[in-house]
Parts: C-alpha cells; structure tokens; sequence
C-alpha cells in the first residue's frame, strides 16, 4: 500500500510526547498512543512486502504484515489477536523492545525514509484492545495431563508459559517476588513500561489457565529435582540475571552507592516513586552519577532526575557512538537535562570520616581498536585524573546469573559466566527435561529476546513431554 502519486510511502507519523520539562518531575508514560487516524496513516505506509524481512527481525515471529493490514481496515482487535497469536504480551514489548535493530531495521520502506513504526502500531492495538475490554482468551488444546513447571514470572517465563497453556499442558509459575513479571516489575521504570500494562498483560497470561505462586524461591523452598518427585513432567529456569555486578574499585561500600538493581528495584516494585504514599528508604540524591551506558543506566539516571536530583549525569568510558542504550531513550535523557560524561572511567569512590559517599575520581579514556564486542576498546589517558563531586552513584555496568537456584542442581552445565548452556533450537539443558531461556542462558539481553527463547522452550518441552510414555 502506497502512495497514489508518487508510489513511495508517506512520512512518518510523528509520535506525541511529554514536554520535558514537565515529565522529568512525574513518572507519567513519556510517549503518547498513537490516535486510531494516526495509527492507520502509519500501517498504510506498509508496502505488503512478498517476503517480509521485518517478520525475521521479529524473535517471535510476529505476522507484521498481516496486521497492519488489520489496522488500515480499522479492525484494530483483529490486529491485536493477530499479534497474540504468537506473543502474548504485546503491549510490553510495543513500549520497550528495541524495533529499530530488529523488525524495523529490516523494513524495506527504509529505502525511502523512515520506516515502519512497528513498535507503535503493536502498542497501540494492544493498548485499544484492553481498553476497549475486548481482550479475549483463544481456544486452548485439549488438556494433555502434563505439568510443566516454570521457574521465574519474567518475559522469558510468562512466554513459556502461556504458549504451553495453550497446548493444552498444567503450567504452574514459581516466582521468587511478591509480584509477577521479573525485570518489567523490578527494573523498567513506571515512565516507560507503566505497571498496570504489565499487570494487564500477567492477567492475560493467567486466564489462559497459568496459575502463579509468589514468594516462592525454587532453590531454597524446593529444589528442581523436589518439583520432579512432586509430579512435574518438565521444568523450565527462567530466572533472569539478577546478579549485580561491580567494578571492583576502591569505596563501592560507602552509603550512596548502589547497584542499578537495588536503585531501580526500590523505586519501581518497591514503589519509592509513589513517595510519601509509599515510603521505601532510597537516597535521593542532589548529584547522582550513573556508571554504565546501556539502557539500565538510562532507566537510573532518568529516575534519579525525577526523585527530585539537581544534577544527574551518565559516566561512559567509551563515547556516544558506542552506548547500547536505545537512541530514543538517549534523545529522551538528553531532552530531560541529563548530562554526559564520555570517555570517562570511574577509578574510586570517595567518602567521608562517617562513611558517606561524596565524590568519584575519574580518569580521561580515548578509544584504540575494536575489542571482542566489535566496539573500540577505552584505554586510560595517563596523567588525565579528575572528581566528580557526588552524593548518590550507581553502578550499571551489566547482571548476571544469581548462583542461588544453580547451585542446588548437579549436573547442570554452565558456562564460564555462570550462565547454563541450553540448547540453541529447543533450549534442553544437560539434564533431561530441564530447559532454560532468557537471561539465565543469554546474559542481561532484550524483552523480546527473552521471550523469543520462552517460546523456544515451550516448543521443546511439548515435544519432550508429548514423547514421554
């Protein structure tokens, strides 16, 4: 679907946003929903490719094509079924998947301009459907008599999951939080990823047929083999990468140093951002740092400004060009005043006699060649140390797998992060009917990618468990 005229797509619908300067004091969704008249303006862009190579980009496969095609006859339901027929949270990943190095950047309008807005026209089907309250279950197989049990209520698990479900299998959630929906509950701030999207999309995941139990650490309640002798016939470990790491430098004890998760787990499940309503103990700072450039660093910085700081900065040791965070959410940071210090290394934290965080020396970086990430590689300008003065840093310099539950399942294969090995096709570990996906396997990657890998997984466990006499 064209242009008439000139037989090349229109521009691209510009989304509506916050004013800066008014978002950065509330923790209100920064990017408005598209209108339906714009929402179809876009999906009319598509050019109904032969081959979609945007469906490629997508770790889940959705049926782009198909329904923006939906949306341009303003069945917007429609679209949004048809998007569930593959991922069933599809609001969450309209907000917060990274479209533009996956679906979007395959998307042929490219050749022309910009291309398709993806991730907002899934955003907006999904947001109409519920809020329309035409959110429907589909039709479930026949029930099989297998349980399948899956350890974490993350993307990964809560994928896994509702596709088993709907298969037909007994699928049993076991979350270690007293809420459902790991990094989208724990670590996506409330500005981009609002919680009731999420709790929406967990609702969803549940009528299928999903039951949850909270507070339930797998590992030091039960253990794998304990869910085994209880009756399950497969075990999924969704359990993400919730293991903070640090630099290993002088003074990350002091007060006022954080780890990104402990910062955005109080202010996001814990609900710091919901002062004086809720009152969780989180220091807020007046000049906070955020060591990191991904989008954790993002998500800190950004909170950091809206819990009231005078002075929030992103510390980078390599430059712009090389950040993983997504260019939107940089643009966003930038408009909201954040400030950026790249080519900058942290090398201590300084405190005071009572042990409180006042300041971080840095040293001065310039970039030599590319190291094993394919990016230039920071070396130390000699002689080029310097302070920042601080009273709040956090450390966002990446997670990996918490050893808790590992720990307790001989046998399981890991590798040399600590994360376990599984499977690239059905994502089977090393002990039979165990299976692993998402950030446990990956590393800290995207929503989307872990979800890709629950999908995976639940495919291999219902051929695993179908198999079984």
């Amino acid at each position: 679907m064209v242009d008439s005229q000139d037989k090349t797509p229109g521009k691209r619908q510009p989304p509506r946003e916050q004013d800066p300067r008014l978002r950065i004091r509330n923790f209100e969704e920064v990017s408005y929903c598209y209108t339906p008249e714009e929402a179809v303006a876009e999906a009319k862009r598509c050019l109904q490719c032969r081959k979609p190579q945007c469906v490629a980009g997508c770790p889940v496969n959705v049926d782009i094509p198909a329904f923006l095609s939906l949306i341009v006859a303003r069945d917007f339901v429609g679209a949004a079924r048809k998007i569930k027929e593959t991922n069933s949270l599809p609001a969450v990943c309209g907000r917060v998947c990274p479209q533009e190095t996956q679906c979007e950047a395959r998307c042929i309008v490219r050749k022309f301009g910009d291309p398709l807005a993806i991730g907002r026209l899934e955003r907006f089907v999904a947001d109409y459907e519920r809020m329309n309250n035409r959110v429907e279950v589909p039709e479930k197989g026949s029930p099989t008599g297998k349980r399948v049990a899956v350890i974490g209520g993350g993307p990964a698990g809560l994928t896994c999951a509702g596709d088993l479900a709907k298969l037909g299998h007994e699928v049993t959630i076991f979350e270690a939080l007293h809420k459902a929906g790991g990094v989208l509950v724990y670590g996506i701030p409330e500005f981009r990823l609002p919680k009731k999207i999420v709790e929406a999309e967990i609702d969803y995941v549940k009528r299928l047929g999903v039951a949850v139990k909270l507070n339930y650490v797998v590992g030091r309640i039960k253990t794998i083999d304990g869910l085994f002798r209880e009756g399950y016939d497969a075990v999924f470990v969704g359990t993400g990468a919730g293991f903070p790491y640090f630099m290993g430098i002088e003074g990350e004890h002091l007060n006022g140093v954080y780890s990104s998760n402990e910062y955005l787990t109080r202010s996001n499940l814990m609900k710091a951002y919901l002062f004086p309503e809720y009152d969780t103990p989180l220091l807020r700072g007046k000049r906070v740092v955020v060591v990191g450039g991904g989008n954790v660093a993002l998500d800190s910085v950004r909170t950091a400004l809206r819990l009231g700081a005078e002075q929030a900065m992103i510390i980078y040791r390599r430059g712009k060009e090389e950040m993983p965070a997504r260019i939107e959410e940089i643009g966003h940071a930038e408009e909201e005043g954040v400030q950026f210090r790249l080519l900058t290394n942290p090398v201590r934290f300084l405190g005071n006699k009572d042990g409180w965080l006042t300041g971080v020396a840095c040293e001065q970086m310039e970039l030599g060649g590319p190291d094993a990430s394919g990016r230039r590689r920071p070396i130390p300008v000699a002689g080029s140390e310097f302070i920042i003065e601080c009273d709040v840093a956090v450390v966002a310099i990446g997670n990996g797998p918490n050893p808790l539950l590992l720990s307790t399942v001989p046998g399981l294969h890991l590798d040399k992060r600590g994360a376990v090995i599984a499977s690239p096709e059905t994502q089977a570990t090393s002990i039979p009917g165990v299976f692993a996906g998402g950030d446990i396997v990956s590393g800290a990657a995207t929503v989307i990618w872990a979800m890709g890998e629950g999908k995976k997984a639940a495919a291999g466990i219902h051929q695993y468990i179908t198999a079984k006499r």
